[in-house]
C-alpha cells in the first residue's frame, strides 16, 4: 500500500469527512454601486483552500473582490457595466480544494436591478356617480416593480373597501363619489429605484339616480396562459343599477374550489377555466365565456437522488447515480475534482447523463465526482467520493493471453499465470466483450485457479470478441491483462425438411421447408439416385425463395434416394434424405383396381345357380334310366322330364323343385328294396 494512500486513509479516519458545501451562493439581484456578499462555506480535512469563478474564469483578488476565510466573497461596488466594458453581472461558484480533491458550488446568477419606463400610461376617466373607475398601468423591472397609486399627490388609502389594487397593477374604484375626483399617478418601486407615471384625471358627473339600469361587464378577463406559482388575476368590472353581484361558475359544471381561490374587491378571480356572470338583482345578467390554460413553468433543478460516496477494490466497477428534476428538464453534467468529466474507454455515461460508470477501478480513478444539475431555472450540485481499496500483495498481470476460435459459437481462451504473488490466487475472471458493442455489455466467467484456459460458448457466428483476464486473491484483484481479439467461424445452413409425394410412375415431387436455425441459407442443392446405383444425379441448385421441384423420367421398376441441402457463403450445411420406390407404387395401383362389388356378387349368385341345377338334373336323368333298367313299377309320383338342356337353363328361383325331385328318386330304391326282402 503506498504511503499517499496511507496517509488519505488515516486522515478520513481520524477527522471525519473529505470535502462539502454547508452553503452555496444563491442568486441574487444586486443594486448598482452597491456592495454584495456571496457566501460560500466548507467542511472537511484541512487545509482547505476557496477561490471564486465568474462565468468560469478565476476571479483575482483587488479592491473590488475581496476573499474572505470562511469562503465567502465581497464585490465592494457591483457595477452593470464598467468602464472597460466588463459587467459584475454573470455566474459566480466557489471553488473548494483539499488533500482529497477539488469541488465546486452550484451555479449563482448574479444580475443588476432594473426599472424600465412605463410602457402603459394611466388615462383619464369620467365615471358617473355611484359607477366604477378604473385606471391601469405596466412597468418592466428587475425584481418585479411593486405598485401604488398616488391622487392629488397623496397615497390612495386601499384600506378603503371600494378601491381595489390589482398585482397587475390596475386600480379599480366602485361607488364613486364626488370625493373620488382628482388626479391619479401610479408609482413603481424596486431595488432599482423608484419611478411615477404620467397622471390621469378622474372626473365625476351625474347625481344619484334610482333609475334601473341593465348590469353591464365594462372591464371582463383575457384568456391567459398561466405558469405554475404564478398568481393569475381575472379582472371583472361590472356596473348598472341596483350594483351588481358578480360569480364565476366552471364551464364544466363542477363546482369552484376554496383552496388556492381568492376574491378580489367586488368580483375579481383568481385561477382558472370558468364562465362568469354578473347578476342584476335578479332582473338581468350579462355573460362572458373565457379560457384558461395551465402550463408548468420554469422551476429549478433539484435532486431526487444525490450520488453517494463509495470505496471500490483496484479493478472492480464502481456506479454512481444522479436523478435531478425541474422545469425544463435539467441538464446532467459529471465533474472530476472540478473537471468536466469526458467518457472514454473506461467511463461511461448512461441514461441521459443519470448514471456513470467506472469499469476496471484503477488508483486514478479516486477522486471527487459532482453531478451538476441545470435549467434555465438555476442549477444545483452534490457531490461523491470514489475511494480505491489497494492492499499489498495483490497478484501479478496474467501473461500470454490467447484465443483460439473451435466453432461458428465457441472460442478457446488462455493464458499464463503472473510472474509475482501467486501464492494467494483463488481463481481468475475471464472478461468478454463483443467487439462492436459497448463496455457496459461485457460479462464475465469465473475460472478455477488451476485452469489457465476457458472455452467460451454461445457465441455469434463470424463475429469478433474480445477477452482479457484478471487474477484475484481474497484482498482484490490484480490489473487487467493484455487483451485478445478471435472471430468466430461462418456458420452453414441447418438442414432443411424434405418432403416427397410420388405423381404417377416416373415423376416424384420433392417439397422442402428452410430451417430458422443456425446459418442463413442463400440457396438450395437437390440430389437424387437410383439404388443401389452410387452416382447421384445433381446438383439441381436453387435459389432461396423456390422450395418445390418435380424430378421427371424416373424408372418405375427403382427405388430412389433423393436428398436435399442448404448452402450459403460459409458452404452447404447436413443433407436431408428421403427414400421413394416407384416400383411399389405401380403394383398398388395394380392390386387396387376399382371393382363393382354388387355386380360381382349377383353374376357369383348367377353362375352358381346354373351349376347346381346342372348337377341335379343329371342326377334326376341317371335315376330314371336306372328305374326303367330294373323295370320297377310305375308307382312313382314323380317324373323328371327334364333334360340337360332344360337344366342349363333353370332359373335360381326353381332350385326348390330340384330339391323335391332328388328326394323322391332317392326313395323309390329303398322301396324295390322292401320288394326284393
Amino acid at each position: 500500500m503506498s504511503l499517499l494512500h496511507l496517509v488519505k486513509t488515516w486522515l478520513k479516519h481520524e477527522c471525519g469527512g473529505e470535502l462539502s458545501f454547508t452553503l452555496e451562493p444563491s442568486d441574487i439581484i444586486a443594486v448598482q454601486e452597491q456592495p454584495l456578499m456571496l457566501h460560500c462555506q466548507v467542511e472537511g480535512i484541512p487545509p482547505i483552500t476557496t477561490q471564486w469563478r465568474r462565468n468560469g474564469a478565476l476571479i483575482v483578488e483587488d479592491q473590488n473582490y475581496v476573499m474572505f476565510a470562511n469562503g465567502s466573497l465581497l464585490i465592494g461596488h457591483f457595477q452593470k457595466t464598467k468602464s472597460d466594458g466588463s459587467s459584475d453581472e454573470g455566474d459566480y461558484e466557489c471553488i473548494a480544494q483539499n488533500f482529497f480533491g477539488l469541488v465546486l458550488s452550484r451555479k449563482a446568477r448574479v444580475q443588476a436591478a432594473t426599472m424600465a419606463d412605463f410602457h402603459v400610461q394611466p388615462r383619464s376617466v369620467r365615471a358617473e356617480l355611484g359607477g366604477v373607475g378604473r385606471f391601469q398601468c405596466q412597468i418592466h423591472g428587475l425584481p418585479e416593480p411593486v405598485i401604488s397609486w398616488e391622487r392629488d399627490g397623496q397615497p390612495v388609502d386601499t384600506s378603503d373597501d371600494r378601491f381595489t389594487l390589482l398585482p397587475t397593477g390596475v386600480l379599480q374604484i366602485t361607488g364613486v363619489c364626488p370625493e373620488d375626483s382628482g388626479m391619479y399617478c401610479c408609482v413603481a418601486h424596486n431595488s432599482a429605484g423608484v419611478k411615477h407615471s404620467a397622471g390621469a384625471q378622474l372626473t365625476v358627473s351625474g347625481s344619484q339616480s334610482s333609475v334601473y339600469k341593465e348590469p353591464m361587464i365594462l372591464v371582463g378577463p383575457e384568456n391567459l396562459t398561466l405558469t405554475v406559482h404564478q398568481t393569475a388575476i381575472l379582472e371583472c368590472v361590472a356596473t348598472g343599477f341596483p350594483r351588481p353581484i358578480v360569480s364565476w361558475s366552471r364551464l364544466d359544471g363542477r363546482p369552484i374550489g376554496v383552496e388556492g381561490i381568492q376574491v378580489l374587491g367586488t368580483g375579481n378571480l383568481i385561477f382558472l377555466s370558468y364562465i362568469y356572470v354578473a347578476y342584476g338583482n335578479g332582473t338581468g345578467s350579462h355573460y362572458l365565456l373565457l379560457t384558461l390554460s395551465l402550463y408548468l413553468s420554469a422551476a429549478p433543478a433539484e435532486f431526487v437522488q444525490p450520488p453517494q460516496s463509495i470505496a471500490r477494490p483496484v479493478g472492480t466497477t464502481a456506479i454512481f447515480t444522479c436523478l435531478a428534476q425541474g422545469e425544463p428538464v435539467p441538464q446532467i453534467t459529471w465533474l472530476k475534482n472540478g473537471q468536466i468529466l469526458e467518457p472514454d474507454g473506461h467511463v461511461k455515461l448512461r441514461n441521459n447523463n443519470s448514471t456513470m460508470t467506472i469499469y476496471g477501478v484503477t488508483q486514478d480513478d479516486e477522486a471527487i465526482y459532482q453531478c451538476i444539475a441545470e435549467n434555465s431555472a438555476g442549477s444545483t450540485q452534490a457531490s461523491a467520493r470514489l475511494t480505491v481499496l489497494w492492499a499489498d500483495g495483490l497478484p501479478g498481470v496474467p501473461t500470454g493471453i490467447r484465443a483460439e476460435v473451435l466453432s461458428p459459437t465457441s472460442i478457446q481462451v488462455s493464458w499464463n499465470e503472473p510472474t509475482q504473488n501467486t501464492q494467494d490466487i483463488i481463481g481468475y475472471v475471464l472478461h468478454i466483450r463483443k467487439t462492436a458493442d459497448p463496455v457496459e455489455m461485457e460479462y464475465q466467467e469465473a475460472v478455477s485457479k488451476m485452469t489457465l484456459q476457458q472455452v467460451i460458448g454461445d457465441l455469434e457466428p463470424s463475429a469478433s470478441y474480445s477477452f482479457y483476464v484478471k487474477a484475484y486473491t481474497s484482498r482484490g484483484a490484480s490489473k487487467a491483462s493484455e487483451t485478445a481479439v478471435e472471430s468466430t467461424l461462418g456458420e452453414v445452413p441447418a438442414p432443411p425438411a424434405l418432403f416427397t409425394k410420388v405423381i404417377n410412375s416416373t415423376v416424384v415431387q420433392a417439397t422442402w421447408e428452410p430451417s430458422t436455425k443456425m446459418g442463413q441459407q442463400e440457396g438450395f442443392n437437390l440430389y437424387y439416385r437410383k439404388v443401389p446405383v452410387p452416382i447421384f444425379t445433381g446438383p439441381l441448385t436453387f435459389p432461396r425463395n423456390v422450395t418445390q421441384y418435380n424430378i421427371t423420367q424416373l424408372d418405375p421398376s427403382f427405388v430412389y434416394e433423393i436428398k436435399i441441402l442448404a448452402f450459403n457463403q460459409h458452404g452447404e450445411g447436413n443433407a436431408t434424405l428421403r427414400f421413394v420406390s416407384l416400383k411399389e407404387t405401380v403394383e398398388k395401383s395394380v392390386l387396387n383396381t376399382p371393382c363393382n362389388c354388387v355386380k360381382d356378387e349377383q353374376n357369383k349368385s348367377s353362375t352358381t345357380g346354373i351349376i347346381i341345377g346342372i348337377h341335379i338334373g343329371v342326377t334326376c336323368i341317371i335315376f330314371c334310366v336306372l328305374f326303367l333298367m330294373f323295370s320297377y313299377r310305375g308307382s312313382s309320383s314323380v317324373s323328371c322330364p327334364l333334360n340337360e338342356t332344360q337344366m342349363s337353363t333353370l332359373p335360381l328361383d326353381d332350385f326348390s323343385l330340384m330339391e323335391e325331385c332328388e328326394v323322391q328318386f332317392r326313395q323309390h330304391p329303398a322301396e324295390g328294396q322292401q320288394d326284393e326282402d
